[in-house]
């Protein structure tokens, strides 16, 4: 599509104000302008996801440059391109981590920052790929090097974040153990290919972890809860375990006895995404695009969606993410 042919303005998902509390509606903007580097990409799904709701409760602002059009992962054809963009055409289907602004009819996305959609996935599956298989990737495997034969602990595990672990983890040769806060969801991570799933409503998490390696613990964990489960990770971590705190779901304080720490040479460690150089998330890209992105085409793992909410309704798409009964991701089609 020339780029002459493109509209000048485009219906988004807005930050509203009002006397109660935050909200998000339609409102019509400009279509943004894309740089050298960028693709200009249609949007046809986005996922939803916690950042976004913490955004809109003003705890998650975008980083200085950003859209401030909530939404962080996106599926849609390529309209156009910057002009140092090689490897993409005009008419591209491409799924892309963003910064903000997926929540849009048209968003500007480092070419860098894309990959094509699987084949034999529809633009709503793939717009469930991004935030969490570049999250997981960046934490489980190049910060905490999981490897062959390891034990991993993902807490959540049918959030969005969490039915991709487990794939992942699996998919990789780890032992992989969920928490889930129902035997419901307990089913849904042992059908994803975790190993053991706790319900940690009924069980001790910690108990049934060191039970399950014959009291060695877990090598890395995964925490997107925080809070009281910080001094829970220490104690069902093994000698040399990682450690990697994604969320606060349980806020973001504790007070908790570091001895575990020395002893077992623990590594405690954290991070976003959202804020890094765009190299950071290209090399992430990459390493996806070789060594995922043909296990998603061979149907040995993928995205769990668990439901699509008109674009027109992103306020009721972040109600089903509050609401915590839902299994994977949710996404807006947008029209």
């Amino acid at each position: 599509m020339p780029n002459h042919q493109l509209p000048s303005k485009m219906q988004a998902v807005e930050i509203r104000k009002d006397a109660d509390a935050p909200y998000l509606a339609l409102g019509e903007i400009d279509v943004p302008v894309f740089g050298d580097d960028d693709v200009l990409v249609r949007v046809r799904a986005a996922g939803v996801n916690r950042p976004d709701l913490m955004q809109v409760a003003g705890m998650y602002p975008p980083p200085p440059g950003a859209s401030d059009i909530p939404g962080l992962e996106l599926a849609g054809e390529i309209v156009a391109l910057g002009a140092n963009v090689t490897g993409w055409n005009v008419g591209d289907h491409v799924c892309a981590l963003v910064t903000g602004g997926g929540y849009a009819q048209y968003t500007t996305v480092p070419a860098a920052q894309c990959l094509p959609v699987p084949r034999g996935l529809s633009m709503i599956e793939a717009a469930g790929l991004p935030e969490t298989f570049f999250t997981v990737w960046h934490n489980v495997f190049d910060k905490a090097g999981l490897a062959n034969g390891e034990t991993f602990l993902v807490h959540g595990g049918t959030s969005g974040i969490g039915t991709t672990a487990i794939q992942l983890a699996k998919a990789f040769g780890a032992k992989v153990i969920a928490t889930a806060g129902s035997d419901e969801k307990c089913e849904a991570c042992l059908n994803l290919g975790a190993d053991i799933a706790i319900n940690y409503k009924t069980r001790d998490f910690v108990e049934d972890v060191m039970a399950a390696t014959d009291g060695k613990g877990a090598n890395v964990i995964l925490d997107m809860v925080a809070g009281d489960y910080v001094s829970r990770n220490f104690k069902a971590a093994a000698v040399e375990g990682r450690i990697l705190i994604i969320a606060f779901l349980r806020g973001p304080k504790a007070e908790t006895n570091f001895t575990p720490l020395l002893l077992k040479r623990l590594t405690l460690m954290g991070s976003t995404l959202r804020a890094q150089p765009v190299a950071s998330k290209a090399a992430i890209a990459d390493a996806l695009r070789n060594r995922v992105w043909p296990m998603i085409e061979d149907g040995k793992i993928g995205p769990v969606i668990y439901k699509t909410v008109p674009f027109a309704d992103a306020q009721g798409a972040h109600a089903i993410l509050k609401g915590g009964a839902h299994i994977g991701k949710v996404i807006l089609e947008v029209d």
